[in-house]
């Protein structure tokens, strides 16, 4: 299991990330409403297929779904208008940050990630400061079952897939964005239902500090991703095992 997937399994026990419902919910929502300003179909609008499958995924209620989309689309005009804006810049110790945000007040947004990064010793980059460190991908994370890697990497790779790591615990398989729906298909035909399935940004470089230095940053990074207005963090990070423990023991 890699670094940042153990880290995802440890936040979810300490609750530190989306602790509270609503807040799962806001964030999910947000990105359904965005999705589907290029079409309320799910059918024929990916984008928005994918938000909406995680949205069920999370137990969301159909009536918020229906809501999130006819917001999106115009449909219902509550008056809000959601911008969706990415952020660079960089956390204590030089780590790169790219943060994906969706909000209706960009000031409020700026001046809230401005505030944790200056606070712990970091700070916010011009547009492109960071953007050459990552490259967008697609993502898929499930559950180890009674398959193979062989029989999993033959899946996924004649779909598409780029790269296929297999752990004991969790099997996570990369590709290219053009490849997203193809690799999303062929889990689909397999019975394979992800635990994640989205597009990412990923680090072309990754970058190693002490175990203490690291649970600096990832404690920086959390509080990022408390934000209301955050739904996205990816850092070039190196999280270790002894980063891990030191993180997790906090």
């Amino acid at each position: 299991m890699s670094g940042h997937s153990k880290w995802s399994t440890i936040k979810r026990k300490k609750g530190a990330t989306d602790a509270k419902r609503g807040q799962v919910f806001t964030r999910l929502s947000k990105e359904i409403s965005v999705a589907a300003r290029a079409g309320g179909d799910a059918e024929t609008n990916f984008r928005l297929r994918l938000a909406v499958e995680k949205a069920s995924a999370a137990n969301m209620p159909k009536d918020n779904i229906q809501r999130a989309i006819k917001r999106g689309t115009g449909e219902d005009k509550d008056g809000t208008i959601l911008e969706q804006i990415t952020y660079e810049g960089y956390a204590q110790h030089g780590v790169a940050l790219m943060i994906e945000t969706v909000t209706d007040n960009r000031n409020r947004a700026v001046a809230e990630l401005r505030h944790i990064l200056t606070r712990s010793g970091g700070n916010l980059g011009e547009s492109g400061s960071v953007a050459w460190q990552f490259e967008n991908v697609a993502y898929f994370a499930f559950p180890v079952s009674n398959r193979s890697e062989e029989e999993l990497f033959d899946i996924v790779v004649d779909a598409g897939a780029e790269d296929l790591t297999y752990s004991d615990e969790i099997v996570e398989v990369f590709a290219s964005v053009a490849s997203f729906k193809s690799v999303s298909d062929a889990l689909e035909s397999a019975d394979i239902a992800p635990d994640e399935a989205m597009l990412r940004m990923e680090p072309n470089n990754m970058v190693e500090l002490s175990p203490s230095k690291t649970a600096q940053v990832m404690k920086t990074i959390e509080s990022i991703e408390e934000l209301d207005d955050v739904q996205n963090v990816y850092t070039n990070l190196e999280v270790t095992v002894e980063a891990l423990a030191v993180y997790a023991g906090d």
